[in-house]
């Protein structure tokens, strides 16, 4: 049986926190060996109480972070502590749908020269302000690093932990693995995917500054990439 590490990272989403587990739970309970690890980024809400009840209705492995580090940090942290080779993430919003997780494993499983798939956000159900300055960073990011991807703000990713292990951290990182995996030599894929409006809390982040934070980012992408073609030249 294929066995995957799940990672969801948490922030003030008590609300979402019970119907995610229980749809990705629903989800994957026959189909794969798994764990489940929630990252609570240091939540001001109830999330943590409620992250501690569920851990007795579904296999999760908590992290607490002491303070509010970050999603990429959130990501890092629980790929480091995760038992398996093949991680899956998504965010904990509900806004990926658990349902296309098999969708990504198995087409992840189904070739040894894949290392990453990437979800594409079909019908993507955000403001047009976030959808309009999502695709303007992402023409720039594609423009400039040459990673095929279109969507690669999409959580929901099948990707290999030692490879991912092996990229210079930094913060931002998980917006950039397509570019990574791609520049270290390694086969990505991409499928279409469902998603899906927020019910419940609010997106976490400024649209503007993370469009400003992204192109930063590009920068630090670009000189990794250049130190590692230069290292195995």
């Amino acid at each position: 049986m294929k066995k995957i590490s799940i990672i969801i990272p948490l922030f003030n989403e008590e609300k979402n926190i019970e119907i995610l587990l229980k749809e990705v739970f629903d989800t994957i309970k026959e189909k794969y060996l798994f764990e489940i690890i929630c990252v609570n980024d240091c939540s001001s809400d109830n999330s943590k109480k409620i992250l501690q009840k569920l851990s007795s209705d579904f296999p999760l492995k908590i992290i607490n972070n002491m303070k509010n580090l970050g999603q990429s940090y959130s990501i890092f942290s629980g790929i480091r502590k995760s038992k398996y080779k093949t991680i899956v993430t998504l965010d904990g919003d509900c806004q990926n749908n658990p349902k296309d997780i098999p969708k990504i494993v198995e087409k992840y499983f189904s070739s040894n020269s894949i290392y990453l798939v990437g979800g594409i956000r079909k019908k993507r159900k955000d403001s047009f302000i976030k959808i309009f300055s999502s695709k303007i960073a992402n023409n720039i990011r594609n423009l400039i690093l040459q990673d095929n991807c279109i969507d690669t703000g999409c959580s929901l990713k099948a990707f290999d932990k030692d490879t991912f292990l092996k990229f210079p951290y930094f913060d931002g990182i998980h917006r950039f693995l397509p570019a990574l995996f791609k520049g270290y030599g390694k086969e990505t894929f991409f499928l279409d995917v469902d998603h899906r409006q927020r019910i419940y809390g609010k997106s976490k982040y400024g649209t503007i500054i993370r469009t400003i934070k992204g192109i930063r980012d590009i920068i630090k992408v670009v000189i990794i990439l250049k130190k590692f073609k230069k290292k195995n030249d």
